[in-house]
């Protein structure tokens, strides 16, 4: 795109915003030179870039990085041979740091793959060769003593042998002898080498060699004969000490080297990610969006603002241009904002096409376009003697030479500055000539010719900008498909002009131009109409969305609210079955003890066993939400046989008649494992009145048939490993207790192979055990060796 349009639309002065964010000089260049893209693809591309890192930028904050530059002049002269200097080696480790940096900066927070992932992914980051150089090189001009063992070594020397030469010179400047013979008593270098001052006229007294004079001629520096062989060692020391260095840097130089093409790459992705932070910190600052990029000659910005307009004071405009026209005339009284929304929808589309977010809704479209030729503001040249209408014409010409398809032309006061006709009659004909070279045109006027041109030529629209002639304040809103008025009558009576000369202006008026503006009158009055009702529309709208978005929060709220209170719900029912659980192992160990107790009764241990049943399922419901909850009724039984089976009312559980009423009514009732007396009144008849047919238990075999299989859960196994055997007998004794009260068949203890000790005392307890029917190892798929099988009676 040609810079003279850039600069018309003002593009320059974005870029120089966001070049306000860039860190390295050389980035800096890339930002303000950089072209536009050519093809849609491109635009994508570049648009997504930008806000990925605008998001980035969001979610983890500005990255830390400094400032180098030169680099790549830096790395090549190296990998010619060259020995760099420690200056800059420095600068290769500040750029191997913004490398670690940005790549640490890019991991903070996970996200998906990004267009950026290349970029990043560049930065090949050598924190070893960064910490040797930063720890060798303390400064452009000093090398720390620990870069090398040889360094280091040469440096203590040095050290040793000045301290030395120091000693001698004191003792020689403190001596009564030498006292009289010194200006003063100090030590000094010159041409490194230590000298003390002798005076001029001492010249004689003095042995040594005389390395300066003083200005004034009075003093001359002198070099003892006593220090004069540890000087020299000095100096030897000192050339070993910069070959030493040379040698380190060298090193240095070649592992840079080393790292190339690597390294020029890592930069070259640095800068480009320095001017994407740029375009991204741009971007946040005005809250801009990323448009969908049209494959067609065609865009449409939604509520789009000029960028470089206060935020406070600009007022979002629609613009569309390329779909049903390619062409659109804006009229309107002066200061209305016709040349704004040429230089929005110009300088937008401008942004959009070198990869700046722009600042309108995410909605919005931009398209592609070749050029994008503007004629804006006063062209008048005094040096080339050119007029306002001449300038514009010149620019004109230059158009239409490099007018075409996919190209947008923005003109604005098309035709002014001439004779009305002639210039109305020459901007129709420039229109047309535009249209058929295939380009997308906006232009600006006053003429009422080219608002009759827009409405009778199909494919040109006409649009206004909106004046309020109360306020005499332009409104700044556009209007597509109605023409807009001057109000040069309207706005002069508004400043003072007398009504008489406004009726006489109004007489001057052809009868055609009068019906013209009749019309127009009617279409404004139809316009704020309609403009009223739409807003009525879109007040209703928003109560609508308004009162839908609410209903969905009040919805939501009922949902999360339901699943706490489920959740709270689950989490108390599995408290429940925990405490019945344990209950029921508490109940089975007094009913041991009421059996082993020889001293009660079978009545007295009956009614203990209903007295703990009783008092335990009252406990079980005090924790339940159940209010007033109904007591079952039941007929209770007359009479019993023995083995008939009955129904504990009380308990509501299944039992079987082991023993006839005593003369206490009492009958003794098997229920699972338990045996008890109830009262005969506490027994009624089952449920269900069939007869539960007996299971017929047969000798298990090793090998079943499938149909025979138990569905093995995991409330049918405990986990016995790292018990010892008293430990793993008393879990396992609860654990087969709950399975006959769950009627359960089968269980699984899980023991391990180990040395065996642990299985064969748990084998030893279930021979004993009277609720066991067999045992046996598991089989393949089952645990081998490992688990041991019970099936219970």
């Amino acid at each position: 795109m040609n810079e003279k349009y850039l600069k018309a639309l003002e593009f320059d002065k974005i870029r120089a915003r966001a070049a306000e964010y860039i860190v390295c000089p050389e980035a800096q260049e890339q930002l303000l030179g950089q072209p536009a893209w050519q093809t849609a693809q491109e635009v994508r591309f570049a648009l997504e870039q930008t806000d990925a890192m605008t998001m980035l930028l969001i979610k983890n904050g500005s990255p830390r990085f400094s400032s180098v530059e030169g680099v790549r002049a830096i790395v090549q002269r190296a990998e010619k041979g060259g020995i760099l200097s420690m200056k800059e080696l420095l600068t290769v480790a500040d750029t191997l740091c913004n490398f670690r940096e940005l790549t640490k900066w890019y991991g903070l927070t996970e996200q998906d793959s990004l267009t950026l992932d290349e970029l990043f992914y560049a930065l090949a980051a050598q924190p070893e060769l960064e910490k040797q150089i930063r720890d060798s090189i303390l400064s452009p001009e000093q090398m720390a003593d620990t870069a090398s063992d040889a360094l280091y070594e040469i440096r203590r020397k040095i050290r040793s042998t000045e301290n030395s030469i120091r000693d001698k010179l004191d003792s020689l400047t403190k001596s009564q002898s030498y006292a009289k013979y010194l200006q003063e008593a100090v030590v000094s270098l010159r041409n490194g080498r230590f000298v003390v001052p002798v005076k001029a006229e001492y010249r004689g007294e003095v042995g040594g060699v005389i390395h300066d004079v003083s200005s004034s001629g009075s003093t001359l520096f002198v070099e003892p004969t006593a220090v004069v062989e540890a000087n020299a060692k000095i100096l030897q020391l000192r050339s070993q000490e910069q070959v030493e260095i040379e040698r380190i840097l060298a090193a240095f130089s070649a592992r840079t080297a080393a790292l190339e093409p690597m390294f020029t790459a890592g930069y070259d992705a640095m800068l480009a990610i320095d001017v994407l932070l740029a375009k991204a910190h741009l971007a946040l600052q005005q809250k801009a969006m990323k448009p969908q990029v049209s494959d067609r000659p065609e865009f449409n910005l939604v509520r789009a603002r000029h960028p470089l307009i206060d935020p406070a004071i600009v007022v979002p405009v629609d613009i569309a241009l390329g779909g049903s026209y390619d062409t659109m005339v804006i009229t309107g009284p002066n200061t209305g904002g016709k040349t704004v929304t040429l230089k929005t929808a110009g300088l937008l589309c401008t942004m959009a096409q070198h990869g700046y977010l722009i600042p309108a809704h995410e909605s919005s479209s931009v398209c592609v376009f070749r050029e994008i030729l503007v004629d804006i503001g006063d062209e008048q040249s005094i040096e080339q003697s050119l007029s306002t209408f001449s300038g514009h014409i010149k620019n004109i010409t230059e158009i239409l030479q490099l007018a075409g398809k996919e190209t947008l032309v923005l003109m604005d006061e098309l035709g002014a500055g001439t004779d009305p006709a002639e210039g109305a009659a020459l901007a129709v004909s420039i229109i047309e000539e535009l249209r058929r070279l295939g380009a997308c045109i906006m232009a600006t006027t006053h003429y009422s010719e080219l608002k009759v041109f827009a409405l009778d030529t199909p494919g040109v629209q006409n649009a206004s900008c909106e004046f309020n002639v109360e306020t005499l304040r332009p409104t700044y809103r556009l209007s597509v498909g109605v023409p807009g008025k001057s109000n040069a009558f309207l706005i002069s009576q508004k400043l003072g002009i007398s009504q008489h000369i406004i009726e006489n202006a109004r007489d001057h008026l052809s009868a055609e131009d009068q019906k013209f503006d009749h019309i127009l009158n009617q279409l404004e009055d139809l316009k704020i109409e309609l403009k009223e009702q739409q807003d009525e529309v879109d007040r209703l709208k928003y109560t609508a969305a308004h009162a839908l978005e609410q209903a969905k929060e009040q919805r939501d709220e009922l949902i999360r609210q339901g699943e706490k209170e489920l959740a709270a719900a689950r989490e108390k029912a599995h408290d429940m079955v925990q405490d019945v659980q344990n209950q029921a192992y508490g109940m089975l160990d007094e009913l041991r003890k009421m059996e082993k107790d020889k001293q009660m009764s079978a009545s007295q241990r009956a009614a203990r066993a209903r007295e703990i049943a009783k008092k335990e399922t009252e406990k079980l419901f005090g924790k339940t939400d159940v209010v007033n909850a109904r007591t079952r009724s039941f007929t209770p039984l007359k009479s019993v046989k023995l083995g008939e089976e009955v129904q504990i009312a009380e308990l509501d559980k299944l039992g079987v008649v082991t023993a006839l009423p005593d003369r206490d009514g009492m009958v003794e009732v098997r229920a699972g494992i338990i045996k008890t007396k109830v009262p005969l009144s506490g027994l009624c008849a089952p449920q269900k009145q069939q007869p539960v047919p007996q299971k017929k238990y047969q000798p298990r075999r090793n090998t079943q048939r499938s149909g025979d299989k138990v569905t093995r859960s995991a409330n049918m196994e405990i986990n016995l490993l790292g018990m010892t055997v008293e430990e793993a007998i008393t879990q396992v004794d609860k654990f087969i207790d709950n399975g006959v009260l769950n009627g359960q068949s089968m269980l699984y203890l899980i023991h391990g192979k180990g040395t065996g000790a642990l299985r064969k005392g748990i084998h030893e307890h279930l021979r004993r055990h009277r609720n066991v029917r067999s045992y046996r190892l598991g089989s393949y798929g089952e645990g081998d060796s490992g688990v041991t099988v019970v099936e219970l009676k």
